[in-house]
């Protein structure tokens, strides 16, 4: 699993600066430049079996597997040392022989668009149906140590979206299913502003290297569903975690503001260049300074909210103070998802019907140390149409 958690945290760095002073018996300038699968490594020792073996621990020392690299050339010199003696300086040209798992990286959506333009273009699905098939998840809290940390949280919800695809062919079985809709439902990063902070220490990885997973795990649920369905919905709303800022522990800016949503709009932004294999795709995230998207799904009205604006067991009531706004769109849902509990739970009025996924992380585990519970991680499928939602399904990993 570090070979898929290392590509998709893969980001394309400069080269190694020699120090300004070396001292040549201790110290060979070392340097390394890689672009896509193609590496150079120029190094400097006594002798040419030095300089090899010094490649190899350049590669190592920049978090790349040697073993994935091959040498496909080289070039070597002699130079002068300081104390006057003839050491040798040797340019290897090393090649990939095994691809990253997952898109190679790139600055901003450099990393999307080469996915986008590489990934092998599958005949679209043009299905005919009157039902949509829902793929809900949310709370992946990239970046936290908790459980079986990112490593595992990442591996669970790339599994979990690849059953899902599977199971879409399974349930048309029994559904006519032209509509897939994806609801992303917020926390999808662990950030560094909850509890004011307090979970700093607990958190691996950058801001930036959580939200880079979080795009690229969009990326990879956007090529996966895009081939299999006449109309793709993807949707993403704010969570407490992924709140961009916040200052004394208070969010300052708009409640829009989010990297939860952000990362959806990047690859939104990405598909859009490839009209041709994703005109097909829409993206939703909140209007300026809200919170809940709603989407038309075969009939259904479906809400999308994080669910941090309720206390817990109190879905209804927030959803019928929202339906008494005639200016809000919730008087007309039939289905709201949200998230943020981290346990599936299903409850009815009538018709209308609340669902929350569990989450994908594993556990908290201050959450285990307080109540002595651990979670129970997954995703929800669930099929849809004119307001009913007679099947859902845990997928869990």
């Amino acid at each position: 699993m570090s070979e898929l958690l290392d590509s998709l945290l893969a980001k394309p760095i400069g080269p190694a600066v020699p120090a300004r002073t070396t001292d040549p018996d201790k110290d060979f300038t070392r340097q390394i430049e890689v672009k896509g699968d193609a590496a150079d490594v120029t190094v400097r020792a006594e002798t040419f079996e030095q300089t090899e073996s010094a490649a190899t621990d350049v590669l190592r020392n920049q978090g790349l597997d040697p073993a994935e690299w091959t040498v496909t050339g080289f070039r070597s010199s002699e130079w002068t040392m300081a104390n006057g003696d003839t050491g040798v300086s040797t340019r290897f040209s090393f090649a990939r022989t095994k691809c990253a798992t997952v898109t190679e990286s790139g600055a901003g959506l450099d990393e999307l668009l080469a996915a986008i333009d590489s990934s092998p273009v599958l005949e679209r699905d043009e299905q005919v149906g009157d039902h949509t098939f829902l793929v809900i998840l949310g709370d992946m809290q990239f970046g936290k140590i908790d459980g079986d940390g990112v490593e595992g949280t990442l591996r669970r919800t790339v599994e979990c979206l690849n059953e899902a695809a599977r199971l879409l062919d399974e349930y048309r079985l029994r559904f006519s299913i032209a509509h897939v809709h994806v609801a992303w439902l917020g926390d999808h990063i662990e950030g560094f502003v909850s509890q004011g902070g307090a979970n700093t220490w607990r958190t691996q990885l950058t801001l930036n290297e959580q939200i880079r997973l979080t795009r690229r795990v969009m990326l990879h649920a956007l090529l996966l569903f895009a081939p299999k369905c006449s109309r793709l919905t993807m949707v993403a709303v704010p969570g407490n975690h992924g709140e961009a800022v916040r200052i004394n522990g208070k969010g300052v800016t708009r409640y829009d503001d989010s990297h939860d949503t952000e990362s959806l709009i990047a690859v939104k932004d990405a598909a859009e260049l490839n009209p041709d294999r994703f005109d097909h795709v829409e993206f939703f995230v909140p209007d300026t300074d809200e919170l809940i998207v709603v989407v038309e799904c075969s009939g259904t009205v479906v809400g999308h909210a994080h669910g941090h604006q309720w206390r817990p067991g109190k879905h209804f009531e927030w959803w019928k103070g929202q339906a008494f706004n005639q200016a809000s769109p919730m008087h007309l849902v039939d289905l709201l998802l949200a998230g943020h509990l981290h346990h599936e739970f299903l409850d009815t009025d009538g018709w209308r019907t609340f669902l929350q996924p569990p989450a994908m992380e594993s556990e908290s585990t201050w959450w285990r140390h307080a109540k002595g519970t651990t979670g129970a991680p997954g995703l929800v499928v669930a099929v849809t149409r004119e307001g009913r939602v007679p099947v859902k399904e845990v997928i869990s990993k």
